[in-house]
């Protein structure tokens, strides 16, 4: 596979990422100048957002916590020249379940479908690692 093929989905979910990080931050700035919230209250760690800007802001956050297992995947796989077909199409079913896991997170924010987007991509993710683990440990 192609650098460019493996790196792709990579680079989808790292524009995710900064997407919700100008949208948390667009959303976070009207909330103080609305006066929904103070500086006061956000500068001492515990911000107290409206219910739909920390939505936002937990959404972002989350793009730092079951994704950072496949960024270290990738960037394994690929100098090891381990990243083949199985590995990229698995990445592209787990950057799409982490699409679905923030639309629904920054919308309805439904609990039962979000927990299911998540352990989807999870088990995707899963799959990927006993995959490379079994390819590295079994030299195949």
């Amino acid at each position: 596979m192609s650098v460019q093929i493996v790196l792709l989905p990579v680079f989808v979910l790292i524009g995710l990422t900064f997407f919700l990080l100008i949208w948390m931050v667009g959303a976070r700035t009207r909330a103080v100048k609305a006066r929904e919230t103070s500086l006061k209250d956000i500068a001492a760690g515990q911000p107290k957002y409206p219910a739909k800007v920390a939505q936002i802001g937990n959404c972002f956050s989350n793009q730092f916590e079951v994704p950072l297992l496949f960024y270290i995947l990738i960037a394994l796989a690929l100098p090891l020249r381990h990243a083949d077909f199985f590995i990229v199409l698995m990445s592209w079913v787990f950057v799409l379940t982490r699409f679905a896991h923030a639309g629904i997170f920054t919308t309805t924010n439904n609990i039962q479908q979000r927990s299911l987007a998540w352990f989807a991509g999870v088990l995707v993710l899963l799959a990927m690692w006993i995959y490379f683990a079994l390819k590295m440990l079994l030299l195949i």
